[in-house]
C-alpha cells in the first residue's frame, strides 16, 4: 500500500512515453498478478486486469459498483448537482448523446457535415509550412462539437484552450498559480462562461412554436436538454452549461490524440498507409461523379479503414483505467474488495494481452481481418 497516507501516488502519477501499460501497472502485475491493491492519494484503490473479472464487474453499476472520479477531474468538471446524479444521469445522457451522434444521425446528414468541415480544414493546412496534427485537430473539432450540440460557432478561440486539459486529470489537485491545475481550472472558467452564455440565450424564447418570430429552437442537443429542464432532477439551467462543457471536453481530449495517433502509426507503417490510400481511391474510381460527397454506402464500404481505426483504438488507452466506487462488498477467489474502495479496471491489459494479440506494442490493422472473420460480433 506504499508510504503512510500518500500510499504510491507518486509512482503512480509518474509519466510516462510507452504506448504499453503504465509502468506502474506492469511492474505490479508481474509481482501480485491481475488484482492487486494499493493506496493512490490517501484512498484504498483495488487495480484488475483481469478480463473475466472485468466484464463481470462492468455488468454491476448501480449494484456493487457506481461511477467514480479522481477529484482532479471532479473539479476539472465539477457541479454541485454531479455528485447526487448517480447511473441514471449517465443513461440518460448515452440515450440523448446517441440520439444526435448516434448510427442514424451519422447516416442522415452528420457525414456530409464532417466531411465539409474537415476537408476545408485540410486545404487550410496546405498553406502552412508543417502541421502540428494534435494541435490542428483541436479548433476543428471543437467547432464541429459546438454546432452539433448548441448550433453555435465560437468567436473566442476556445478549442486551443481545451487542447491538453485533460493533463490535469493526471496532476495533484492544487490549486496554486503556476500549476498545471490551476492553468486548467481558469480555461475551464473561461469555458463555462460560453456555454452559460449560450443556455441563456437559448432559454429565452423556448417555450414557441418552431415557426414563431423570436423563437430560439435550434433542434440540437441543447433544445434536447432544455427542454427537459424541469422534467429531469438533475437538470438545471445551472447544470447544463457544465454537461456541454464536459461534452465539448471530451470530444476534443478524446479525439484528436486519437487522429494524431493513427496518423503517426500510418506515417511509420508504409504498408497499411498505401492499403488505406487504394481503398480511398478505389471509391473515388467507382463515383459517377467525381466531385460528389461521401455517401454512407461508401462508409460503410471502408473495411480496411475500420481495420486502421480499430486498431488505433486498441493501442490508444488514453487513460490507465476506468475508476469505479466499490458500494458493496465484493468477493473474488478468497479476497474482499471492501464497500467503500475504488476499483480500477484495465482494459489495457486485454488490450495489450500477448496471448490474444501477436506483437500487441506493433501497429497491424490487418490483423484484424482474422479477429472480425472469427468474431462476426466485432463488425458493429
Amino acid at each position: 500500500m506504499g508510504f503512510p497516507l500518500i500510499g504510491e501516488t507518486l509512482s503512480f502519477f509518474a509519466t510516462s512515453n510507452s504506448i504499453d501499460m503504465h509502468p506502474f501497472i506492469n511492474e505490479r502485475l508481474k509481482r501480485y498478478g491481475p488484482l492487486f491493491k494499493t493506496n493512490i492519494a490517501g484512498r484504498p484503490v483495488a487495480v484488475s486486469s483481469d478480463p473475466e473479472f472485468n466484464y463481470f464487474l462492468l455488468q454491476q453499476e448501480g449494484k456493487l459498483l457506481e461511477l467514480y472520479y479522481m477529484d482532479s477531474f471532479s473539479q476539472m468538471v465539477h457541479h454541485d448537482n454531479m455528485s447526487n446524479v448517480g447511473g441514471y444521469f449517465h443513461r440518460y445522457l448515452r440515450r440523448s448523446i446517441l440520439s444526435h451522434f448516434g448510427h442514424e444521425p451519422l447516416k442522415r446528414k452528420l457525414l456530409s457535415e464532417f466531411e465539409d468541415v474537415i476537408n476545408h480544414e485540410l486545404h487550410k493546412w496546405t498553406n502552412l509550412p508543417e502541421v502540428d496534427v494534435k494541435r490542428q485537430t483541436v479548433p476543428m473539432l471543437f467547432d464541429l462539437a459546438s454546432q452539433i450540440l448548441m448550433s453555435h460557432k465560437p468567436e473566442e478561440n476556445l478549442g486551443e484552450d481545451l487542447n491538453n486539459m485533460l493533463q490535469s486529470i493526471m496532476t495533484f489537485p492544487l490549486y496554486i498559480p503556476g500549476t498545471t491545475f490551476y492553468k486548467c481550472i481558469q480555461k475551464k472558467r473561461k469555458a463555462i462562461k460560453l456555454t452559460s452564455r449560450v443556455v441563456e440565450e437559448r432559454m429565452k424564447g423556448y417555450s414557441c412554436d418552431n415557426s414563431a418570430e423570436g423563437c430560439n429552437k435550434k433542434g440540437d442537443y441543447l433544445d434536447e436538454i432544455v427542454g427537459d429542464i424541469g422534467k429531469e432532477a438533475f437538470l438545471t439551467k445551472e447544470f447544463v452549461p457544465f454537461l456541454l462543457f464536459g461534452l465539448l471536453l471530451a470530444t476534443v481530449e478524446t479525439i484528436s490524440p486519437t487522429i494524431t495517433l493513427a496518423t503517426m502509426y500510418l506515417l511509420d507503417n508504409p504498408s497499411a498507409l498505401q492499403q488505406l490510400t487504394e481503398e480511398h481511391e478505389k471509391i473515388l474510381k467507382n463515383r459517377e461523379d467525381a466531385n460528389s460527397g461521401l455517401v454512407w454506402e461508401e462508409y460503410k464500404s471502408m473495411t480496411f479503414t475500420r481495420y486502421v481505426i480499430n486498431e488505433t483504438l486498441r493501442l490508444e488507452n488514453l487513460l490507465p483505467g476506468m475508476l469505479r466506487k466499490v458500494i458493496a462488498d465484493i468477493h473474488v477467489d478468497g479476497y474482499t474488495i471492501p464497500k467503500g474502495w475504488v476499483l480500477l479496471v484495465m482494459p489495457t491489459a486485454l488490450h495489450l494481452n500477448p496471448n490474444i494479440y501477436e506483437d500487441p506494442l506493433t501497429f497491424n490493422p490487418s490483423r484484424w481481418k482474422v479477429y472480425l472473420y472469427s468474431f462476426p460480433w466485432l463488425r458493429s
